[in-house]
């Protein structure tokens, strides 16, 4: 079975010369959850990007069958949802349910359609009960929510998430990482934080300077303390509580 995501030696330099990512090559089963750890400034933000065909260099990521280049832009961000750092950066609309609307309208659907995903998807996430509320009086775990449920609507087979859990307290934090986990997508989640990932992922890549450095299960890769420290990351227990 083909790979849903596929890398093949792909590097980005961005336009002021600096050299993004170098000679990445990466597969990604359907339905894998996994981590891309690393560094600030290692290159897990732009890998992301060029999954979702938002930047183009050198080698191949296919996703889902489709070459992601500029030619098949819109074809990619149908099968690749992406959740940004800054949820506000997604919220924009007078209510929640406009918001979260906004994807599924734009693909021109029907409006009973549009509302059925709609609602689908805020019920997922629990802000059904929200939907007319308007998005910036939300607090920072419903905004994170409310950010995920704009890409469910759209129904993507892949879900990539730039360091979902800023800002979060313990609490919204948890409720975030069942949230993930409950998901049948394919997720590819961008974080510093290691016990997150441990919490979340079965996989880990870890990222610096632009090139893959490992890539393995994830309770080999957070336990390696010289690998993690060599990296600038802190080790982490895997918790008892996870199900590997």
């Amino acid at each position: 079975m083909a790979p849903v995501i596929s890398i093949n030696g792909f590097s980005y330099r961005y336009p002021d010369g600096t050299d993004g990512l170098y000679d990445i090559s990466l597969d990604i089963a359907g339905g894998e959850k996994i981590a891309l750890i690393g560094p600030n400034g290692s290159g897990k933000s732009t890998l992301l990007l060029a999954m979702g065909a938002f930047l183009h260099g050198h080698g191949s990521i296919v996703v889902d069958g489709v070459e992601a280049n500029k030619k098949n832009a819109k074809q990619i961000r149908r099968a690749v949802g992406s959740v940004l750092q800054n949820p506000d950066e997604q919220l924009f609309m007078p209510t929640l349910l406009e918001d979260v609307a906004f994807g599924p309208l734009n693909m021109g659907l029907g409006d009973e359609e549009v509302l059925r995903r709609s609602m689908d998807a805020l019920g997922i996430v629990g802000l059904d009960g929200m939907k007319h509320k308007a998005p910036h009086h939300l607090s920072a775990g419903q905004k994170r929510s409310a950010a995920i449920a704009t890409i469910l609507s759209m129904n993507p087979k892949i879900i990539t998430m730039d360091e979902p859990d800023t800002s979060l307290d313990p609490r919204n934090r948890n409720n975030l990482t069942s949230l993930l986990k409950s998901l049948k997508q394919t997720l590819i989640i961008a974080t510093c934080n290691i016990p997150f990932a441990a919490a979340l992922c079965k996989r880990a890549v870890l990222i610096d300077s632009g090139k893959i450095i490992a890539d393995g299960p994830v309770e080999e890769i957070i336990t390696d303390e010289k690998l993690m420290q060599s990296h600038g990351l802190e080790t982490a227990a895997i918790p008892e509580s996870i199900d590997f």
